[in-house]
């Protein structure tokens, strides 16, 4: 297989803006994948895509299989699913055919210099699907060292793309945010499908506010925390905060001093929904949507009361619709 199988790490002529994607995707050189990567591309490109990440169980074999079905539309990211003894884990952002070992468990202390492997090439380490319900599924290592957590996967729910697993990883990773950003170094929250069958590329998938459409600028927004997370691209939101003319996006900092700010989001996608935000203090508010699905809630805060804000949407039966990355105050 040549170079020239590879894709291309740049989509021409597509500039700063909000792109979807989807990076943990399974193909036919993964056990249980069924879809071959013409057809992962079809899909992603059938739900609203813009990239998709290649993320095989332990093998790059997929990295030269993609080039000859991607156009200008779509970015194909080199990547692969680390799975260990004691919790898998994606490693985005790969140079083409380069495999990140994952011979090893907790107890051996070895994740660390595989982490460092990927950090040199420039890339992304995501801690995967946290609680998932298999054998070495659960993720047992200490979020350090990575830099994102996959608090939403769809592959293990049935009739919708959220379950008790998703919950748990969500309440985790917000329990962590306070401390973290008190640090200075917190982990952004990013879902992704885990697509192996037909009908799941997706859903869900994260929406990353980056420079261009390339491999650079999607893990640098991804890395950020410019992002948010969407069940599907009928969801539609904006999230700001803002105070006295000036305004931060997600993943943004805004000097508030003592001064009240408003954080407002506008959402359509999500009929008879509910929008909540979300402080060091827990959920703080909460607002209806119309039946239409479209619709805006706001609520008002500083940063003496609170150090970030961040936005969930759920549909009346509680399942997630879409949730955001924190707007830090300052």
């Amino acid at each position: 297989m040549s170079e020239l199988d590879y894709p291309p790490v740049r989509v021409a002529g597509r500039g700063r803006g909000w792109y979807r994607g989807d990076c943990h995707v399974h193909s036919v050189f993964s056990d249980g994948g069924e879809l071959t990567p013409e057809q992962l591309v079809a899909g992603a490109r059938a739900v609203g895509l813009d990239f998709l990440a290649t993320t095989e169980h332990k093998s790059v074999d997929a990295h030269g299989a993609f080039g000859r079905h991607v156009g200008d539309d779509l970015l194909v990211i080199l990547g692969e699913e680390v799975t260990t003894r004691t919790g898998h884990w994606l490693a985005l952002g790969l140079h083409p055919g380069e495999l990140v070992d994952w011979r090893y468990g907790v107890r051996d202390g070895m994740v660390d210099g595989h982490l460092d492997q990927v950090h040199r090439a420039g890339g992304l380490c995501v801690a995967a699907h946290p609680y998932a319900p298999y054998p070495s599924g659960t993720f047992m290592y200490p979020y350090q060292g990575f830099d994102v957590v996959e608090v939403w996967n769809g592959l293990w729910s049935s009739d919708v793309p959220w379950n008790a697993d998703n919950e748990a990883a969500l309440a985790e990773w917000g329990r962590s945010l306070a401390a973290d950003i008190h640090q200075g170094r917190w982990r952004p929250a990013m879902g992704n499908s885990d697509t192996h069958l037909e009908g799941q590329i997706g859903v869900p998938h994260t929406v990353v506010l980056a420079e261009e459409l390339s491999t650079d600028a999607i893990l640098a927004g991804i890395r950020a925390g410019r992002s948010w997370i969407a069940e599907s691209a009928a969801v539609e939101l904006s999230f700001t905060v803002s105070v006295h003319g000036h305004s931060a996006g997600i993943g943004e900092r805004l000097k508030t001093g003592d001064e009240p700010a408003v954080a407002r989001v506008n959402v359509r996608g999500v009929p008879s929904g509910t929008v909540s935000f979300h402080t060091e203090q827990g959920k703080v508010h909460r607002e209806s949507l119309p039946r239409s699905g479209s619709g805006a809630a706001e609520w008002r805060t500083s940063a003496e009361d609170s150090g970030f804000v961040r936005m969930e949407v759920r549909h009346p039966e509680g399942h997630m619709a879409a949730l955001s990355n924190p707007i830090i105050l300052a």
